[in-house]
């Protein structure tokens, strides 16, 4: 499960890390065509994470701040968080602010999971699969990846984007490696804690995970 969340991440790093540099630079990359933003921000990506690798090895909480700064705005969190809760809870008839809560508590834990299994990240490459179709009038899309680590076989991780609401960009809500779901694999994780338990107690283990300090690999 470790190597799972780590391949998730690093691959998850290659689109999301350098996103907002990248978008800057509109001759290159366009928020409405994520098939090519991916291909400038892979590049970019690694070299972020080896140049900081000194503040990181210092101070691994700095990755929760460059997840949090640069990752976050780039995943459907509620989406997300909601697919998590699914049948699990009465949507309809729960408090909105039950709901927000349950959303920014996932989130927070997702930032901590991310910015944990970053610190194993060793000059692995990534390499993106060209679109398969135009995508003028697609809701949802797959993009395919290859995570490659010399002298082991290459790991396929497909990722899958929403239109953002009401606008042409692209936000990514699931990440699928080897055919094995991350937004299953969480709700598996979630769903009978909440059903158990109710949303607002597992609001609050969420918070408690998120808390935990980030520390590297090798010190856990």
């Amino acid at each position: 499960m470790k190597i799972y969340a780590f391949v998730l991440a690093v691959v998850f790093a290659a689109f999301a890390w350098s996103v907002n540099a990248a978008a800057t630079a509109a001759e290159t990359t366009s928020y409405s065509d994520p098939y090519k933003m991916m291909e400038v921000l892979a590049d970019n990506t690694f070299s972020r994470i080896a140049r900081d690798q000194g503040k990181i090895a210092a101070n691994p909480e700095v990755l929760r701040d460059i997840v949090n700064e640069e990752l976050v705005p780039y995943i459907d969190s509620r989406y997300a968080a909601l697919r998590v809760i699914g049948n699990s809870a009465d949507l309809r008839n729960t408090p909105k602010e039950d709901l927000l809560a349950f959303v920014d508590a996932f989130q927070g834990y997702m930032i901590a999971t991310y910015a944990g299994v970053f610190t194993q990240y060793r000059d692995q490459k990534v390499m993106i699969e060209p679109s398969p179709m135009a995508i003028a009038e697609q809701k949802i899309i797959t993009v395919k990846t290859r995570v490659i680590d010399p002298g082991k076989p290459d790991i396929n991780i497909d990722f899958k984007l929403r239109r953002g609401r009401d606008t042409e960009n692209w936000l990514v809500f699931d990440m699928v490696a080897e055919g094995i779901s991350l937004l299953d694999s969480k709700r598996a994780e979630l769903s009978n804690l909440i059903r158990q338990q109710g949303l607002n107690s597992v609001t609050l283990l969420l918070e408690e995970k998120a808390k935990a300090p980030i520390t590297r690999a090798e010190e856990k």
